[in-house]
């Protein structure tokens, strides 16, 4: 008698399952997301009502990967075709991000460029895995840090706080904020070379990342 596990083998396998929907939900809301940040402007120069919505469309975004997670794991509804669209989703919210704020002049093109690298190896290796007979690697514990870091830092880049201060003024804690928000993009960076490096050692060196204990899928 074929396990459950056994019998799901086709990446197919449980596409419409709730958690696949929730991702798949996720998509459609960051192309909203980056209809209000670019009309927004740099900075939100153009439309600041925009700008604090893109930043809250950015949030509501990167809050629903843990959702679904949360719920494939608690219904037993993990599946191929989640574990490779759910990172997917993750990697369109937060490198269309990095790629506008780097047009806007919000973060240096080099920064942009690395993730970029990263990101679409990372992707193109997964397909590489599943057409080769695999399965999709699940994420290791630093390619956790590394997406909450990202979503962290670029978060707090979208919210125009500096809004609030007085006109034709910068005060301390505008800068200290500023700071802040691109030193954890830098630490977000950096996870994200190292996280890269490890899923190609598990890749490559025929050793299988451990199991994700928090149900996130993103690598």
């Amino acid at each position: 008698m074929q396990t459950r596990d056994e019998h799901k083998t086709s990446l197919w396998d449980g596409w419409n399952s709730p958690p696949n929907l929730v991702t798949y939900s996720r998509i459609v809301l960051v192309l909203v997301f980056l209809w209000a940040d670019i009309a927004a402007g740099p900075w939100g120069a153009q439309n600041l009502p925009l700008r604090w919505a893109a930043a809250i469309l950015f949030v509501v975004a990167a809050s629903t990967d843990k959702l679904d997670g949360w719920m494939a794991r608690k219904y037993d509804q993990v599946t191929e075709l989640g574990k490779l669209m759910d990172p997917i989703a993750d990697k369109l919210l937060i490198l269309a991000t990095l790629i506008v704020a780097s047009a806007f002049g919000e973060v240096f093109w080099w920064v942009t460029i690395l993730f970029l690298i990263r990101e679409l190896g990372i992707t193109v290796m997964r397909f590489f895995v599943i057409d080769s007979g695999g399965k999709v690697i699940a994420a290791s514990q630093a390619g956790k840090y590394k997406t909450l870091t990202e979503c962290v830092g670029l978060g707090m880049l979208l919210t125009p706080l500096w809004s609030l201060a007085p006109a034709g003024e910068t005060p301390t804690w505008v800068s200290v904020y500023n700071e802040v928000t691109q030193a954890i993009i830098y630490i977000a960076l950096a996870l994200c070379l190292y996280s890269g490096g490890e899923y190609l050692v598990n890749t490559f060196g025929g050793r299988r990342a451990a199991p994700p204990t928090g149900g996130d899928q993103s690598a």
